[in-house]
């Protein structure tokens, strides 16, 4: 008696037809060249403020992934995703700082106690605020994203209050650490810092990518999309949404304990703002909801308008040194800004990787309908 040939489901024909073409994505190469220009950066554009804005890309590139993931993937406004980025900041802050002296280990240490107490956190405002609507877990967040700031800026025995904590790092991550030149840049602390937070903010991208592609991240989109189908298909929503709150929340406090590393100084007002979670909530909202990789273009987008836009006041002071109608707009760098935020949510509505991706998507099927007509 013949076997039968057990039929592949769609889920594993979608996973064979990506494991195919994983290696001629065009996405890929995008992906490469982008991590090749993060490397070569430094040596070819010797410049602190050109590395201070890519290690801010960086940074808030993981943030803002870890927040897509709450918000994109799993449908959750949650306003206290800067409360946890800057639990890793107070972390690796306090550690080194009531320590007296920095150590290597002191690094690591920052690590486990920002993954412990935000996790800790974050299963415990998911517990008391999931099981209800979704508008009690954004309230509920909000209070706890304002009651840690408070804490933080009022508790300045343990914080310095509103004054912030100044640390210096260890080893070759110190500012005072130099060893010669490479490619004609010099090999100092501050590159150092740069590729170490280059290299972990790749795995914590990596891992985020990971997680929404394996079986959980499916069962998040199908709880966005419709979580009393997902219900009645057996899964228990409530489970997988305090798992991908906490995740999220984790990997937003290590990208705060890498943020900290870089300024050696942290604040109140720097880590815990609401102004700082409005900027996370525009970043993903510029680059695209649900679509992971959108966060990379909506925190450059960021960061490069805050960086250089402040530079039109003395572009235009030079370029038209007595016309001071031309000057007086130019300080209103911030309108500018919005003007910018208008007209990406008007071209993009689904922000610049999701519009992106249905043009593209739209593009193959009209190709695929024109290959099917008959006499063509």
């Amino acid at each position: 008696m013949e076997s039968k040939t057990m039929q592949p489901t769609p889920v594993q024909m979608e996973r064979e037809n990506l494991r195919r073409v994983r290696f001629t994505r065009p996405a890929l190469w995008v992906q490469l060249v982008l991590l090749a220009c993060l490397i070569a950066g430094p040596l070819v554009v010797p410049s602190f403020r050109a590395m201070d804005v890519m290690t801010k890309v960086m940074i808030f590139a993981v943030v803002a992934a870890s927040y897509d993931l709450i918000l994109g993937y799993t449908g959750i406004l949650s306003l206290a995703h800067v409360t946890f980025f800057g639990i890793g900041a107070y972390s690796m802050a306090l550690v080194v700082f009531h320590s007296g002296q920095a150590a290597w280990y002191h690094i690591p240490v920052a690590m486990a106690l920002a993954v412990g107490i935000s996790g800790v956190l974050a299963v415990a405002l998911a517990f008391f605020s999931l099981r209800v609507k979704a508008i009690f877990f954004t309230m509920m967040s909000l209070a706890l994203a304002e009651f840690v700031f408070i804490l933080g800026d009022q508790w300045h025995d343990l914080t310095m209050g509103e004054d912030g904590v100044s640390f210096s790092l260890p080893g070759i991550f110190s500012v005072n650490w130099s060893d010669g030149t490479f490619l004609g840049a010099t090999l100092n602390g501050r590159l150092m810092t740069y590729y170490f937070i280059l290299a972990a903010s790749v795995l914590l991208f990596i891992g985020l990518v990971r997680f929404v592609r394996s079986p959980v991240g499916r069962v998040l989109k199908s709880v966005r999309d419709n979580e009393q189908r997902s219900t009645a298909l057996g899964y228990k929503t409530f489970h997988y949404k305090v798992l991908s709150n906490v995740f999220g929340s984790v990997v937003a406090s290590l990208a705060g304990v890498l943020f900290a590393m870089w300024l050696g100084y942290v604040n109140p007002t720097s880590v815990l703002g609401i102004p700082v979670m409005l900027n996370i909530l525009l970043m993903v909202i510029i680059g695209g909801m649900g679509t992971l990789y959108g966060s990379i273009m909506g925190a450059a987008f960021i960061q490069v308008a805050e960086a250089w836009l402040p530079d039109l006041q003395k572009l235009t002071a030079w370029l038209l040194p007595h016309v001071e109608v031309a000057q007086r707009l130019a300080e209103r760098w911030i309108l500018y800004f919005g003007i910018l935020f208008i007209l990406v949510v008007i071209f993009f509505p689904k922000g610049l990787v999701g519009t992106a991706r249905d043009v593209i998507a739209r593009r193959k099927l009209r190709l695929a309908q024109r290959d099917h007509q008959p006499g063509l």
